[in-house]
């Protein structure tokens, strides 16, 4: 019988906000812009799910500060520069799996443009 696939056990943040100062335009770091940020991270939750013990997971409050300081942080040039920092902080702090992060920059500075949102999505996982 073959193995079938088990989608992985979540935690998800959506549409954390933040104002930060990124963009390879000066005009952007000088004034900065506000950015959504959204965050899944992949680990097993049945320990958690049984025990009903914070210690036995992830906290919601701590991956938020991660990208709390990432965004409000050091200016980034790009957009996926921000996503891939997250990513490896999130990587390197926390006992998980996987994480996707998506990082959007609402209504982006492009003349002669009417956009809702510019945005990158990463996936990296442990190897």
């Amino acid at each position: 019988m073959a193995d079938r696939f088990i989608p992985p056990d979540r935690i998800i943040l959506e549409g954390m906000e933040f104002y930060g100062f990124h963009g390879a335009n000066p005009e952007e770091r000088a004034l900065g812009q506000p950015y959504v940020v959204d965050l899944e991270v992949e680990l097993d939750l049945r320990i958690p799910g049984d025990s009903d013990r914070l210690e036995d997971t992830v906290s919601y409050s701590h991956l938020y500060r991660t990208v709390k300081l990432v965004m409000e942080g050091e200016s980034k040039n790009l957009l996926e520069a921000a996503a891939q920092t997250i990513a490896d902080q999130v990587l390197t702090n926390f006992a998980v799996k996987g994480v996707r992060v998506r990082v959007k920059k609402p209504r982006p500075p492009v003349r002669g443009s009417v956009i809702d949102n510019a945005a990158v999505e990463i996936y990296r996982c442990r190897p």
